[in-house]
């Protein structure tokens, strides 16, 4: 069986059951699907390269270590105040948010808006492909033609300055 069939199945068979497990370290079922989509992308190049002796004990420790990096990562934008960013995007786009929700949305995002307007074009663009196109470090790296530390940088720093305008707002 070539090694990319394999790795599928392995995937296909125990796909529920790893996302399970993401999601008690993530505690976002969202996110440990992505945790578990991309440790199948990382075992799939490794089997292209070499068979592995134990490929579902590899893919739970990919697993696990993903979404343990993952969720620090995500604790340090919360215990840094940048996780409002997202979050007021995704209030902005709620079904029927109350009016003053929405007022109130809209008036913060105008703010992120401006605040992002105030940022170097290289860091505004990785903040507007990470926060509002949605993809990952790695995609906005690749997109970008930048490290994924650099990508990282500049979105931390990005958020980090809206964060702050947002918060002197309040």
């Amino acid at each position: 069986m070539p090694p990319d069939i394999k790795s599928a199945s392995l995937y296909k068979a125990h796909r529920e059951a790893l996302v399970d497990y993401a999601n008690g370290i993530v505690r976002d079922r969202a996110r440990a699907e992505d945790v578990v989509q991309d440790a199948w992308v990382r075992i799939d190049e490794v089997e292209r390269h070499r068979p592995l002796q134990e490929p579902l004990r590899y893919f739970y420790r990919i697993v696990r270590n993903l979404a343990l990096d993952g969720y620090r990562a995500r604790q340090r934008e919360i215990s840094k105040g940048t996780a409002d960013i997202g979050m007021l995007a995704d209030s902005v786009a709620a079904a029927n948010p109350s009016p003053e929700a929405e007022a109130g949305a809209r008036a913060e995002l105008r703010l992120v808006l401006e605040s992002l307007d105030e940022l170097p074009d290289r860091t505004r663009r990785a903040v507007m492909l990470y926060k509002f196109d949605g993809l990952k470090l790695r995609e906005v790296a690749e997109r970008m033609g930048i490290s994924v530390a650099l990508a990282n940088k500049l979105v931390l720093d990005g958020v980090a300055h809206c964060a702050q305008r947002l918060a002197r707002k309040s």
